[in-house]
């Protein structure tokens, strides 16, 4: 019997060390923001968001992102 060759060979292993890399960078630090969140107010959580340096944070990161 022959064995099978793949079109893509190494596919699980990259798969799996980028979705470990995803978890690490990406998922657990927005997990962190979401459990804080809960952790104060609907009230606590709008000031933080309108404060003035989360809108200067927002407004540097927009345009950035459209001068890309």
């Amino acid at each position: 019997m022959r064995r099978r060759r793949h079109a893509l060979p190494g596919f699980g292993l990259t798969l799996g060390l980028s979705l470990a890399y995803l978890a690490l960078i990406v998922l657990i630090p927005l997990a962190a923001l979401a459990l804080k969140s809960a952790t104060i107010g609907p009230l606590a959580f709008w000031h933080a968001v309108t404060a003035p340096r989360a809108l200067a944070a927002y407004r540097v990161t927009f345009e950035c992102a459209a001068l890309a």
